[in-house]
């Protein structure tokens, strides 16, 4: 779920900033009732005091939109629970931070389509007829959603299927992990992924404390998913690196590159689970380990440098290899003690 990613939150009660009376009223708008008591057409809507005020459209910022969703969402029959990132939930949001809600449902009793597009239709400015997809459209992972426009901003819905997120925690927890093709995740999805969307969320409706159960489980960083990502990945990354310099010898850009960012990868889940770091997807990922303690000297500029441009011919990616192959032996001397029996 891309945006589960700074200025503290507002308080609600000192917020839109305080404009001439004038001004303020004359950039409000009349929303229109509707059956959830909130309406995203023309204006926004927020609880205060036990009453419903108007918010100025431009002055609407992403949390409290995606309150205002989940509570639509919410009225949905099939819908569990309704969450949104961690751009939201660590303070983090900026002027264009996009919205990603992520809807759970039971697969034994889903949500019906039908009302989600109809939802969706509504909420869009567009007003598209088929903004919302099918339950699985996208794949097993991410099981489909919709991609909005409301209010100006850009609004994701990514469903999950809650059974299969209960028994990837219970998978990763035990030291399970795996990683599958899903498009839009270069390296893969990896399963424990959605252990982060868990840990990094904020729910926005959890009726049932599903959501807060599932949160307290991932409360700590599973030591067996470390040691079974630390080892996993490590293995990767080498053999990666090694079919790389063959290919270097022959000149194979296609495949040296290709090797070259999955060796990388392998790496960064390495340093995530060194840093008890929970990972969410390859966006942003090398700027957040820039960040860790344990990175090797010299990794972050040097993935920069490579990736950018690493050569056409057998030696400058023979050259592009060697460089950084060797953090795998950086990486595997750190990870000693973790990779101990």
């Amino acid at each position: 779920m891309r945006g589960w990613r700074g200025a503290a939150r507002p308080t609600r009660g000192c917020w839109p900033p305080p404009p001439a009376r004038q001004e303020r009223a004359a950039h409000r708008a009349r929303p229109t009732p509707d059956s959830a008591g909130l309406s995203l057409r023309g204006g926004h809507r927020t609880r205060k005091r036990g009453r419903l005020r108007a918010l100025p459209l431009r002055a609407v910022m992403g949390i409290e939109l995606a309150e205002s969703i989940a509570v639509r969402l919410g009225a949905v029959s099939g819908v569990v629970a309704v969450a949104t990132g961690d751009s939201f939930a660590r303070g983090m949001e900026r002027q264009h931070t996009e919205v990603v809600l992520a809807i759970y449902y039971d697969p034994a009793t889903p949500p019906s389509v039908a009302a989600l597009r109809a939802l969706a239709q509504e909420l869009d400015e567009r007003h598209p007829e088929d903004a919302a997809s099918d339950l699985g459209a996208w794949g097993p992972w991410l099981n489909g959603g919709a991609r909005l426009v409301v209010n100006g901003r850009h609004v994701d819905w990514l469903y999950r299927d809650l059974r299969r997120v209960e028994q990837v925690v219970a998978d990763c927890l035990a030291g399970r992990v795996t990683c599958e093709y899903q498009p839009g995740y270069p390296h893969g999805f990896h399963n424990h992924i959605y252990l982060g969307e868990l840990h990094a969320c904020r729910p926005l409706h959890d009726p049932h404390g599903v959501l807060a159960t599932l949160k307290e489980r991932v409360a700590t960083y599973p030591p067996a998913m470390r040691r079974a990502i630390i080892k996993r990945y490590l293995e990767e990354a080498e053999s990666t690196f090694q079919a790389a310099r063959q290919a270097a010898q022959a000149g194979d850009v296609f495949f040296v590159s290709g090797c070259l960012f999955r060796g990388v990868a392998c790496l960064v889940q390495v340093l995530y689970a060194l840093e008890e770091r929970y990972f969410v997807g390859e966006r942003g990922a090398l700027h957040e380990v820039t960040g860790f303690a344990q990175r090797p000297a010299g990794f972050v500029g040097d993935v920069a440098s490579v990736l950018s441009q690493p050569g056409s011919s057998p030696a400058t990616l023979s050259a592009s290899v060697s460089t950084l192959a060797r953090f795998v032996g950086a990486l595997r001397a750190i990870s000693a003690p973790i990779l101990q029996p």
